[in-house]
């Protein structure tokens, strides 16, 4: 386990803390996404990149970005690499909003998922959580974060509803 500023040097102290910060992020994960989610997501043998104030800003393992930890609220965004473990553990329909067909390719082109395109979605999801978004064979096509409740979303029908971070045919870091 590493701990190396984002300017991309060691830092001793930081490094001392590394069970510190890796119990802090596999406990936002077990928080944000369910009991046992942060273990998976965050196994022995990460690495943190720190910010100039030794807080943790981003999780890899094996030089792949994992998470990042939003300085706004502490909370984590995923990287394909993250939604993919959390596809794999988190049971259907857990954390995910499901689009027709046809949004499909430009969801996983990294474009944002319009209310119109949702046929279904998790009930207990709430607007600004991160979530996976898969078509009707619940194949991943990409994570980001809702911007309206599943209500709004399923009766409205309009307008923006998951902004997509990344997409599983276009990497762009968010």
């Amino acid at each position: 386990m590493t701990a190396i500023h984002l300017k991309g040097t060691y830092n001793l102290a930081a490094m001392y803390n590394k069970d510190k910060n890796l119990n802090k992020v596999r406990t936002i994960a077990d928080y944000q996404f369910g009991k046992g989610c942060g273990e998976v997501l965050f196994p022995d043998g990460v690495t943190f990149l720190l910010s100039r104030t030794n807080r943790v800003r981003q999780i890899l393992h094996n030089g792949v970005r994992i998470a990042t930890v939003r300085a706004r609220d502490g909370m984590l965004t995923l990287s394909i690499a993250g939604a993919i473990v959390l596809h794999r553990i988190l049971p259907f329909p857990s954390y995910r909003v499901v689009v027709c067909e046809d949004a499909a390719p430009f969801a996983s082109k990294g474009k944002t998922v319009f209310a119109k395109h949702i046929i279904s979605m998790d009930s207990e999801l709430r607007a600004g959580e991160e979530v996976l978004v898969v078509d009707v064979s619940d194949k991943l096509l990409a994570t980001g974060q809702l911007l309206l409740s599943p209500h709004e979303a399923l009766s409205i029908g309009r307008g923006a509803a998951v902004d997509i971070r990344n997409g599983i045919n276009e990497e762009k870091d968010g």
